[in-house]
């Protein structure tokens, strides 16, 4: 159990990736205590779970303020999420499109079950704050991502755990350049850099090639989103 007050303790859902770790960043800019939860649900790049640690120093080193802040880092391993999927992150089939507009990336429910999960082990922690990386502007169109399906969950934790959980999403309306801007403003160029080196993205787990924005086969849809908004980032700070 936390000693800080819910109300300035908060837990944040951290893959690896360049969006979890950029909101890492911004709940270290707003409580006294944050601490981390990955999953390991069978995800081909779990190789992201192995990233954190590395960025997680790198956010020590960063910035002294953030040191004492940083909490216990856990992990949940929910390995039924990937035998009740079929999907191209839980089996190494192609990357494509499927039935009704959505890429077989979608792991039906993979959020919802996320942020259940949070809000249990916030609940047991005496942590009132759950922040995700959930984003609807730069997205594949995964219905657990919108800002709906959100609001409605918190209303549903709150109501199924009689707590009053607050869920942040602060790159909801963000676009992957403003992602990296948002990086730069809570962080500058060292987290900027921190993020390039030791997050990772691609869906394919791939960390063998090394591009301007980081690791990654640069041909997966993450890859291709992640190297799109780093190239309207740079050129907006040319």
């Amino acid at each position: 159990m936390t000693d800080q007050p819910a109300s300035r303790t908060a837990l944040v859902l951290f893959s690896g990736g360049q969006d979890s770790a950029t909101c890492l960043a911004w709940a270290l800019q707003r409580f006294a205590r944050v601490e981390t939860l990955g999953f390991d649900y069978g995800q081909r790049h779990v190789i992201e779970l192995q990233c954190r640690d590395n960025l997680l120093a790198g956010m020590r080193s960063l910035r002294p303020d953030w040191t004492g802040k940083l909490g216990e880092n856990h992990t949940l391993a929910i390995p039924t999420l990937a035998e009740i999927s079929d999907t191209a992150l839980t089996r190494n089939v192609a990357i494509e499109m499927g039935e009704g507009g959505l890429p077989n990336t979608f792991v039906p429910g993979r959020n919802l079950v996320f942020l259940t999960f949070a809000a249990a082990l916030a609940y047991r922690r005496g942590i009132s704050h759950i922040v995700g990386g959930m984003c609807e502007t730069d997205y594949s169109g995964y219905p657990d991502c919108r800002d709906d399906t959100i609001k409605a969950l918190q209303a549903a934790l709150n109501l199924g755990m009689a707590r009053q959980f607050e869920l942040h999403t602060p790159l909801m309306r963000l676009d992957k350049a403003a992602t990296w801007s948002l990086a730069h403003e809570l962080g500058e160029a060292g987290l900027v850099d921190l993020i390039r080196e030791r997050s990772h993205t691609c869906y394919l787990g791939e960390r063998g090639a090394r591009h301007d924005w980081g690791y990654g086969c640069g041909e997966c849809p993450a890859c291709r989103l992640r190297a799109k908004g780093w190239r309207e980032y740079a050129a907006r700070t040319a």
